[in-house]
């Protein structure tokens, strides 16, 4: 029986793609560069109730901005699918972001949906989610119970002053934090905690945050500020490198090495202590030390594109494949030919100074993929 003939569509560009071939994974997948897919980051809401700066600028996420109505978004059955034929194909872990994830209704049943899944070896699969903590606090035992195993919480002050002015919606810290303890009681652990360091606008967190998590099992990272999408108005300026930021931990802290826990591992990993207790930080250099060489991740967004970098500027329709009714196969085919192509570097390229985006592209927003 000959092969239904399913066009690859991105509805934001025309792509001239390959028919999708009948293909069954191996789990070996590599891309043009020879770099395994074992990462999966799938955003299940556009939406968020923060309006910080380096994401989502209140004035253009205004009451206007027309978001993605329902009928768009993958449902999460259609989610699962593409989960499954990913872990076929190599994925050992899989990250639920947005927007804010914890916005989507009944998030905790496709949790339970991706937390069946295995490996081909039978494993279960590494299942964590990125949130603002703003609703982290009631929920924390729900989506433990539902099968998440970790939790990312984004905090990018301290302060609440400086926290409310970033986060633009005068939400206080006081309940971001309130979110973390009630995860750590849940057992979603390790806990890390994200913070977009900014120069100028609160950089001056970085030496607090770092004290209030001294001993607390949670795991600080600091992200260099990303030219990720095109509304943050990004300049080199603001980026603080983490050389800077390992300078200023250093003149309170006592801090020693820690290899990679996992290869492709994005974070440079240190211990840091003050003599009586110690932590753990991280240090993402997206912008100063380019991390491209060896990046395992895919990005599936909230309609079902799938990016092969966060700092793509088109994605791959693979919400029309399901809804077109392929085989398990055939978007498996699809998958592998994407994959087997990708020979993305942005960050790379842009420590080259070469990192542009084809004339008149707009790079896709973090909100719509995830972080």
């Amino acid at each position: 029986m000959a092969n239904k003939v399913i066009p690859l569509i991105d509805h934001r560009q025309s792509l001239q793609l390959p028919i999708p071939r009948v293909q069954e994974p191996t789990g070996l997948l590599g891309d043009a560069l020879g770099r395994p897919l074992r990462d999966l980051r799938i955003s299940v809401t556009d939406r968020c109730n923060f309006r910080c700066s380096y994401c989502m600028p209140k004035q253009i996420f205004d009451k206007k901005y027309e978001f993605l109505p329902h009928a768009d978004l993958l449902s999460f059955e259609e989610i699962t699918r593409l989960a499954r034929i990913f872990v076929a194909h190599g994925v050992q872990k899989l990250r639920l972001t947005g927007g804010e994830p914890l916005l989507r209704r009944h998030v905790e049943r496709l949790i339970e949906m991706l937390a069946a899944l295995r490996t081909p070896e039978g494993m279960p699969l590494d299942l964590t989610l990125t949130t603002n903590g703003s609703t982290l606090a009631r929920k924390a035992q729900s989506l433990k119970d539902a099968g998440l195993q970790r939790i990312t919480v984004s905090l990018d002050a301290i302060d609440d002053e400086i926290f409310q002015r970033m986060n633009d919606v005068g939400f206080p810290v006081s309940e971001v934090l309130a979110g973390v303890e009630a995860a750590q009681a849940a057992g979603l652990g390790p806990i890390k905690v994200n913070m977009v360091v900014k120069r100028g606008t609160n950089d001056s967190q970085i030496l607090p945050m770092a004290r209030h998590f001294l001993g607390s099992g949670v795991v600080l990272r600091f992200i260099e500020y990303m030219d990720v999408g095109a509304t943050n108005g990004w300049a080199m300026g603001e980026v603080l490198p983490s050389s800077e930021l390992l300078q200023r931990l250093r003149s309170e802290f006592d801090l020693q090495p820690l290899s990679a826990s996992v290869a492709g591992e994005t974070a440079e990993r240190w211990t840091y202590s003050d003599g009586q207790a110690s932590g753990e930080i991280g240090l993402i250099s997206s912008v100063t030390q380019a991390f491209c060489s060896d990046c395992n991740r895919a990005r599936l967004s909230t309609e079902g594109k799938l990016y092969t970098c966060l700092f793509a500027h088109r994605g791959h329709d693979l919400r029309a494949l399901l809804r077109a009714q392929a085989s398990d196969s055939e978007l498996a085919g699809s998958i592998g030919q994407i994959w087997g192509l990708r020979a993305d570097r942005y960050s790379q390229l842009r420590s080259e100074g070469s990192g542009q985006t084809p004339s008149g592209e707009r790079r896709v927003e973090m909100h719509y993929i995830g972080g």
